[in-house]
């Protein structure tokens, strides 16, 4: 695995740039938790009372938030994934049996969606999906609230790693 690169955007960047380049640093930040660990410790629980809180459960949750906030709320697109079943509240997160390298890769190619999604939207477009109220939000809000909700598991990725196998490191 190529080292995932951990770079502030610039002082002086357009408002786009800089929403970006912090969600595109935290979005780094959780694949580099993921750098080195073995798959059983990525599968590994180690908070019990958030027994799906592993590595590659975090990985698979993002991967499915990045799908829900760009291209189910903001373009409207059909709602899919876990988190939209009749399964368990936890559902995107239950992963035992799945390499980690695989919610990686899709945790990339959903990044990747995203970026196009954000890159070809004014930061005051507003969400198109019919059922869901957050759909209400701009472009400008769902990226604030996905700096924020990726900072957040990358806080718990320093967690969990340090719990797992005595990683750790921020930035």
């Amino acid at each position: 695995m190529t080292p995932s690169p951990r770079i502030r955007p610039p002082y002086d960047a357009d408002e786009r740039t800089q929403l970006v380049g912090w969600l595109d640093m935290q979005r780094a930040i959780i694949r580099w938790k993921c750098e080195g660990v073995s798959e059983e410790d990525a599968h590994r629980s180690v908070l019990p009372t958030s027994p799906h809180m592993t590595i590659a459960g975090i990985v698979s949750h993002m991967r499915w938030v990045e799908h829900c906030w760009f291209e189910v709320l903001l373009l409207g697109r059909k709602a899919e994934g876990p988190q939209f079943d009749d399964g368990p509240e936890d559902a995107d997160m239950m992963v035992d049996d799945i390499p980690l390298a695989q919610f990686l890769a899709e945790y990339e190619r959903s990044c990747e969606v995203s970026n196009e999604i954000i890159a070809s939207l004014s930061l005051d477009t507003v969400g198109k999906h019919p059922d869901f109220g957050a759909a209400a939000a701009s472009l400008r809000w769902m990226l604030l609230h996905m700096i924020e909700e990726t900072a957040r598991h990358a806080g718990h990725m320093d967690t969990v790693r340090e719990l797992v196998d005595g990683e750790k490191g921020y930035y």
